[in-house]
């Protein structure tokens, strides 16, 4: 018999879904059958309709046997070593600063040492989060950032909290009125104007992994209208060199590889890119520096409006400093200097 306790994180939840996530492999019929005789929510059997509230107890008679082959057990964490960086944290929610070549989620070639599975390992030390059947919920983040892209990420404790978070995310982004305002910091060829506002449509080639960028209202005639998306963004000089830029970004949409993507379409593409940028580029700061990647840094997050469970947070802006690698890069090309 496994005697659960429901939380937050399955306040509201079905009966039948929150059996589901307890015995992952167990086939739909097992569940239903289970359902009519061997559960009980708070000693009373249930209708598999019930939702569940925080603080019910759950109890499921099934033989020890039967628990494991369908993985009503504690599930085993990867462990990996922290090598992210906290930039805020409380009971709600985690911003961290991720650093380069990890991956935020696992892939087909990595599974193990991801960001998520750090993140998860850590909550796991301190009690804050606990890998128990009873608890349904994972922590997960509300953005994703290449490997080599490097800095913030925020990440929901509990899952009202990813759900507001991955909202506010959304936010009305394509309107101009993001609820949450992302800012990264990247090196470009060439000098910008004080305000570089750019707006285009994006059209994602995903056999290649590479988006192009048209002017609005050009539509090629092998692509439809529902293959262009809208792609705006503003681009600030920071420092200027003689040849090289520090860049603040501010993403107005979110679409893939659209800051190097637009970038480089305006003339001024980011070191170390090599889908989008300048191949004698790529070759100087490879040869100087060893960069064989782009240069890019998820700097700011300015949370305009909190909602839900996470109002408090609104007006509240988190910051991750970029790593030493970007600073010695930035110095060497005589275009860094330390922002606010």
């Amino acid at each position: 018999m496994l005697r659960l306790e429901a939380g937050v994180n399955e306040d509201g939840r079905r009966l039948d879904r929150y059996l589901k996530k307890i015995l992952p492999s167990a086939p739909l019929a097992f569940i239903y059958r289970t359902l009519r005789k061997d559960v009980k929510v708070n000693g009373r059997h249930a209708a598999q309709d019930t939702l569940l509230k925080d603080g019910d107890v759950i109890e499921i008679f099934l033989a020890e046997g039967q628990l494991s082959e369908f993985g009503g057990r504690p599930r085993t964490l990867h462990k990996a070593k922290r090598q992210f960086g906290i930039v805020y944290e409380d009971d709600n929610v985690l911003f961290v600063n991720k650093p380069f070549g990890l991956l935020t989620h696992g892939d087909e070639r990595e599974k193990k040492n991801t960001l998520a599975n750090q993140v998860a390992g850590y909550l796991a030390e301190q009690g804050t989060w606990r890998p128990e059947p009873g608890n349904t919920f994972s922590p997960a983040s509300a953005n994703r950032l290449d490997r080599n892209t490097t800095g913030l990420v925020a990440f929901g404790k509990t899952l009202p909290a990813l759900r507001d978070l991955a909202a506010m995310m959304r936010g009305k982004a394509d309107a101009g009125e993001a609820l949450i305002e992302k800012y990264y910091l990247t090196i470009v060829r060439g000098r910008p104007p004080a305000l570089l506002t750019l707006t285009g449509q994006m059209i994602r080639d995903r056999e290649r992994n590479v988006s192009r960028v048209l002017p609005v209202g050009i539509i090629e005639e092998d692509e439809s209208a529902d293959a262009v998306q809208i792609a705006r963004m503003e681009a600030r000089p920071i420092w200027c060199g003689r040849a090289y830029t520090l860049v603040e970004a501010r993403l107005i949409t979110g679409r893939t590889h659209q800051i190097r993507a637009q970038l480089a379409a305006a003339g001024y593409p980011v070191i170390g890119d090599r889908k989008y940028g300048d191949a004698r580029v790529n070759e100087e700061t490879e040869r100087r520096f060893g960069l064989t990647t782009q240069l890019l840094h998820a700097h700011r997050l300015i949370l305009r409006e909190g909602t839900g469970s996470l109002a408090y947070l609104s007006g509240r802006e988190f910051t991750a400093e970029p790593p030493e690698r970007f600073r010695l890069i930035g110095e060497g090309l005589g275009c860094y200097t330390k922002t606010k």
